[in-house]
């Protein structure tokens, strides 16, 4: 055996023996991060002290600030999306787990999401606007990887209802919602910072946003398959646009209008999208077993 070949056993060999501390780093990172989120989700609702988000910043965030704000109540599903982070934390640190390939995968993505959370959640409380519009873009963006990484994983590692609705259905409720508060943070943003709309109504921004909005979610459901978590959330958020606009104190027919068919639009491309799923892997299905013959 050649020196370059030992060289190459040995770095491999150090690889392999340095494998379980990376795994059990990964995840403790994972719980430190979510213990992290959950802190600052209790400081965002002011439960802890800190003041609760629709009036932080200046109520620049709250139901009645823009035409884009949904209505207090779509900020329940927080709840579901925490709860769904909290118990993949706690799952991840199963021994099971330690060494799963999928866990190996998406760890880290999470684990970014977890911490930019809390970021987002701390510039608000400061006041920090612009700063808030910032961090929440870049969390959409990784949230966008995160999800990339989670369909493009759904081959490795142990699957079971369970892990799949934890990783798969927590990061798509993750994905649609915060697709929703980004639009909302960064037109409240550019309203409060002066911006005048390039001679366009504000109504006209809103029902291209909220366009913007469902197209998004129907090109999410075709590259997904037809998932249905990123749905749920982004409709979701769009149904509470409508109920912002018909019965806050800021109201707009038309922008409620908009939202509501752009919540159909999602919901029916995202069923369509999974019938032609399940058809396309029937199919594959019985190409298979007619080879099989």
């Amino acid at each position: 055996m050649s020196s370059h070949e030992l060289r190459l056993g040995s770095a491999a060999a150090e690889r392999a023996s340095d494998a379980p501390h990376r795994d059990r780093l990964r995840q403790v990172l994972v719980a430190v991060g979510a213990v992290i989120a959950v802190v600052g989700a209790f400081v965002g609702s002011g439960a802890a002290g800190g003041t609760p988000i629709a009036e932080a910043a200046g109520g620049a965030l709250s139901a009645d600030a823009t035409l884009l704000a949904p209505a207090g109540g779509a900020f329940a599903i927080w709840s579901v999306i925490y709860l769904g982070l909290v118990g993949y934390a706690v799952s991840q640190l199963l021994p099971a787990q330690r060494t799963d390939a999928r866990q190996r995968h998406l760890g880290y993505p999470i684990l970014l999401t977890l911490i930019m959370n809390a970021a987002w959640i701390l510039s608000v409380q400061a006041g920090l606007l612009a700063l808030s519009a910032v961090v929440i873009v870049l969390l959409l963006v990784a949230l966008c990887w995160t999800y990339a990484r989670t369909i493009a994983s759904r081959g490795l590692g142990r699957r079971s209802l369970v892990g799949t609705l934890l990783v798969d259905g927590t990061v798509g409720l993750y994905l649609g919602w915060v697709s929703v508060a980004t639009a909302a943070n960064l037109t409240s943003y550019l309203q409060f910072a002066g911006f005048t709309g390039f001679g366009w109504s504000p109504e006209a921004w809103g029902i291209a946003i909220v366009a913007v909005a469902g197209v998004v979610g129907v090109l999410v459901a075709v590259w997904s398959g037809g998932s249905l978590a990123p749905m749920l959330s982004l409709a979701w958020g769009l149904v509470w646009i409508d109920v912002s606009r018909v019965s806050g104190a800021l109201q707009s027919r038309p922008v409620a209008s908009a939202a509501l068919v752009a919540a159909a639009a999602v919901v029916v491309a995202t069923l369509v999208a999974r019938v032609v799923a399940a058809r396309g892997r029937g199919g594959a299905g019985a190409s298979t077993e007619a080879r099989g013959r």
